[in-house]
Parts: C-alpha cells; structure tokens; sequence
C-alpha cells in the first residue's frame, strides 16, 4: 500500500475498535483496485481481494462522502454502510476509500421484538375493570396533553388548572380518593387541587 494510504489506517482502525464488534472497517486502494486494508473482518474478504469497483477514475470528481447505503452479508445478514474518498494530501485525487459497514441484524431483531411487544392488543372485555376510574382519568389526562401538545411533566400552574376544571367537567371528581389520585398525577397536594379548583384565574 502507498505511503499516502497508509495514514488513514490509525482512522479505520480506532473506528473498528470503538465499535467492535459490530462494524467493519475496509479500506480500497484505488491504485490496484484490490483491498489494502480490514478491520474486524465480517464479511470473509481479505487483503488483496479484488475491490470490484466500478467507475474508479471519477471518484475525484464526487463529493468526499457517499450517502449511507445497505448491503447484504455472506450470511444474509443487513449492513448499513457508508463511504468515504481518500484524497492524496497534495494533489486532492482520489486514492483509496474507507468504507464503514455496520451489522445491523441485532437491531433489525430489536426492532422486531419492539413492534410485537407494543402492537395493539386485544381489546379488554368490558366486563374487566368496567369500573376502573383510575384508568379512565388516566385516558383523559393523557388525551388532553395530547390535544394540547403538552407535557405532564412541564405543565405550569395555569395549564395544571385549566387540566382540572376539564376533569371536573367530565365528573371526575364525583368518584371517591379521586383527587388524591389526580393530584399524584399532577404532582402537587390535595389541598392544591382544590385551591385550583376554587381559584377561576
């Protein structure tokens, strides 16, 4: 390899390192069209190999970053890589390519597992929990919020107020330990949600 590639492998190889051992680090040399360098080999190529690269000649002309772009493994599992044109520091052209790809199986599983776990479920029987209020506020609040591109966590004093006269509206306060349960939401006393409630400002 020649002297003015060989100044990007300490790059190719601390990213190879830092996310071992998920990602593959490939440097091309584009003076033989072979491969002159790999890190955490993941995909049974070797140095040497053909890069089998088309189009060499115009790499100078392209931007110093290509998008990122999937492949499939040897074992079919997905990669998602992304490249980079090394340029010889005097001249700018084009001599090698750092390519980083990145097995994303473990996520695409994660990903998976994810949508099963939070896709929806079947609907409760009315007959479970019909009287549930506990559940029934905990739909309004978080209907509202949403409506209103709220937070819980970020509601003023003014918003907090505004949030218990449309519960009191819709009778929430009519079950018992209700406003206990409203003011545990809204993390302020008793004493507060009822001070709210008789203050209309």
């Amino acid at each position: 390899m020649k002297n003015e590639l060989e100044q990007y492998l300490p790059v190719a190889r601390a990213v190879s390192i830092l996310l071992f051992p998920h990602v593959e680090v490939v440097v091309h040399d584009l003076r033989t069209g072979c491969i002159g360098a790999i890190f955490n080999n993941l995909s049974k190529r070797s140095v040497g190999d053909e890069s089998c690269l088309d189009q060499t000649s115009a790499l100078s002309e392209l931007e110093d970053v290509f998008p990122p772009y999937f492949k499939t493994n040897w074992d079919g599992r997905k990669m998602k890589s992304v490249t980079a044109v090394l340029r010889a520091p005097k001249t700018g052209q084009a001599i090698g390519l750092l390519c980083m790809n990145l097995d994303i199986s473990k996520w695409e599983e994660m990903h998976r597992f994810i949508l099963d776990l939070i896709k929806p479920a079947t609907q409760m029987p009315d007959f479970l929990f019909k009287n549930d209020w506990r559940e029934k506020i905990n739909i309004y609040v978080s209907t509202y919020l949403k409506e209103n591109a709220l937070r819980l966590e970020s509601l003023n004093r003014e918003e907090k107020q505004k949030l218990l006269f449309a519960l009191q509206k819709e009778g929430a306060f009519e079950t018992k330990n209700a406003a206990s349960y409203i003011a545990d939401v809204l993390q302020i006393s008793r004493a507060t949600v009822y001070n709210y409630l008789k203050d209309p400002k």
